[in-house]
């Protein structure tokens, strides 16, 4: 008569749980030899029972990177904890081909009547892997696809700032711009500055957002820019001229900008001739002190008729010009805004520098206040005069 346990269950009923459970069983010997295997790990492998009991080890199933693992992490872990789960191996088949597994494994003291054992159960993991696989898959994909947005990005914004200033014989200018966040969108801020039939041209400008669109104004505005003095003669009149160019071409976003001329006067020294579109009043640093020049104007991009004023001012030996984007003074850290205060004291102590030392202090200290990752796009352009008045010097046409 067949045996029941307590729960009804006959032996023949263990035997056949054992053989046809869901996942394969092997008992091994410590040294690996298989002595024991379910009818479930044979399909699974493609081996005969007479194959491997008695005659294989398991480390006879794994391919060379996996026995290596097994020999040299799974073994020992076991011998010390007496249990090791859910390690990912691969088990080869009979056929050659190789069956992702995961194992769990228990080792059972010896006894007077027992050998010591090792019992592995083992999962087939194919889905799994390939499951795996394709997250890794999917994440390197977009790992790529951030790459290359960052550098398009990038590319994009180097489009909108200078290569290089140009060199103004008595007066040094130095320019720089820090993307908001990683880099990988691309922002709104650009400055530009080049020769002119009586001088030179600055301009500097921010364009609200970021992204494709926010980059598709930008380079409007930018060459508007620049084809704007072939017409008008002011920097008012030229800005008015950017406007108009955004509303007919419905670029959808509005932005700031600034744009001045620089020229010798007849006295040798510099004359610069300003307009502001709505944005920030460049800081002048001067023998006086420090302080603002420009009148505020209008935003540009959103109304027909718009209110912009110029303005003149004779820069003096060691006077100091800062055009900056509205991410310097609106940066935000842990203790709020950096501020015009915090702005002004870096200009302060930094004034006796060269443009670029005087621009790179300004970032610098921004930076610092964010942590290193800006919030906002941050655009900064300095002119200093000269020591001594220098002799009129006439630019070619650009």
């Amino acid at each position: 008569m067949t045996g029941r346990d307590e729960a009804g269950m006959a032996e023949d009923d263990f035997e056949e749980l054992y053989e046809d459970a869901p996942c394969g069983y092997l008992s091994t010997r410590v040294d690996g030899t298989i002595i024991r295997a379910n009818r479930t790990i044979l399909t699974l492998t493609g081996y005969s029972r007479e194959e491997l009991v008695g005659r294989a080890r398991i480390h006879d199933l794994l391919p060379i990177g996996d026995r290596i693992f097994y020999e040299t992490h799974f073994a020992p872990l076991l011998a010390m904890q007496a249990v090791v789960r859910e390690v990912a191996i691969d088990l080869r088949c009979a056929n050659g081909t190789r069956l992702p597994v995961l194992l769990n494994a228990v080792t059972k003291e010896r006894t007077p009547h027992r050998p010591e054992l090792v019992r592995i159960c083992v999962f087939a993991a194919t889905d799994r892997r390939e499951y795996e696989r394709e997250l890794l898959r999917a994440r390197q994909r977009a790992e790529q696809s951030e790459a290359k947005a960052r550098e398009l990005a990038q590319t994009l914004q180097k489009s909108f700032i200078p290569p290089a200033l140009p060199r103004i014989p008595g007066m040094d200018v130095a320019g720089m711009y820090r993307p908001a966040g990683r880099g990988d969108e691309v922002g709104g801020d650009f400055y530009d500055m080049h020769e002119t039939e009586g001088g030179w041209a600055l301009a500097i400008g921010d364009v609200c957002g970021k992204g494709v669109e926010a980059a598709v104004v930008t380079s409007l505005a930018r060459y508007a820019l620049r084809a704007a003095p072939l017409r008008e003669d002011s920097p008012a009149a030229i800005l008015t001229s950017l406007n108009q160019v955004l509303l007919r071409e419905k670029a959808g976003r509005f932005l700031t900008a600034a744009y001045a001329q620089i020229s010798h006067d007849a006295q040798n020294h510099f004359h610069l001739t300003l307009s502001l579109g709505g944005h920030p009043s460049p800081v002048h640093i001067s023998g006086d002190g420090l302080g603002r020049i420009g009148r505020p104007g209008t935003l540009l991009g959103i109304l027909k008729k718009v209110s912009l004023t110029d303005i003149d001012i004779d820069l003096l030996p060691e006077d100091v010009i800062v055009f900056y984007t509205d991410g310097v003074v609106e940066a935000r850290g842990d203790d709020g805004m950096f501020g015009e205060g915090r702005m002004q004291d870096v200009l302060v102590a930094a004034r006796s520098g060269n443009a670029a030392s005087i621009a790179a202090r300004l970032m610098d200290e921004i930076l610092t206040f964010q942590s290193g990752l800006p919030n906002d796009d941050i655009a900064i352009l300095v002119l200093k005069v000269g020591d001594r008045p220098t002799s009129p010097v006439t630019a070619a046409p650009s």
